[in-house]
């Protein structure tokens, strides 16, 4: 099995550590040893563990940012795409996110990443704001509020009730198609 360990193994191994246990789990040793490997399979497919770390903010941003949007844009021929991507940002627990932004509390290079991921899910929701005819800087002002919900969502410590959480939701879709 070791000898069939590609990066991508690596990776999601990566993630599921750092949902579990944060960014210090983030090392060869204990990764290997949890996947049952020797740490000569990371070092295969990784330079060393900064490259790794990369590799794995480069996942979160495709998975956090980029299929969404791609996903949200799918959807929107179909669709007004502010409520598909409220409903899809607003529809689960963000541990990813949470353990991401822990990180960049500690790491410089987490830090910038995730600052360009907030850049750019920010002016990917002003430019669907825009798009609903909303001018540039109210849609810019709007963003950021819903942005900031987000945000608070993600961060907060316990889940609202799933009937809470639903009315909640819809009251922001109510608020986006204003």
């Amino acid at each position: 099995m070791a000898d069939q360990l590609s990066a991508q193994d690596w990776i999601d191994q990566g993630i599921k550590a750092l949902v579990r246990s944060g960014f210090t789990a983030l090392k060869a040793e204990p990764l290997a040893k949890a996947m049952g490997v020797s740490r000569g399979s990371f070092y295969w497919h990784f330079k060393d563990i900064d490259a790794f770390h990369a590799a794995i903010l480069a996942r979160w941003r495709e998975v956090a940012a980029e299929q969404i949007i791609a996903n949200v844009e799918a959807a929107s021929k179909h669709e007004d795409p502010l409520p598909v991507l409220l409903r899809r940002t607003f529809g689960g627990r963000p541990v990813l996110e949470v353990a991401v932004r822990s990180w960049a509390l500690h790491d410089p290079v987490a830090r910038a990443a995730l600052q360009a991921l907030d850049r750019r899910r920010l002016n990917y929701v002003a430019d669907l704001f825009e798009r609903s005819g909303l001018a540039p800087d109210i849609a810019r002002a709007r963003a950021q509020i819903f942005y900031w919900a987000f945000l608070g969502f993600a961060l907060a410590d316990k889940p609202l009730p799933k009937a809470r959480q639903d009315a909640v939701l819809e009251e922001l879709i109510r608020m986006a198609l204003r």
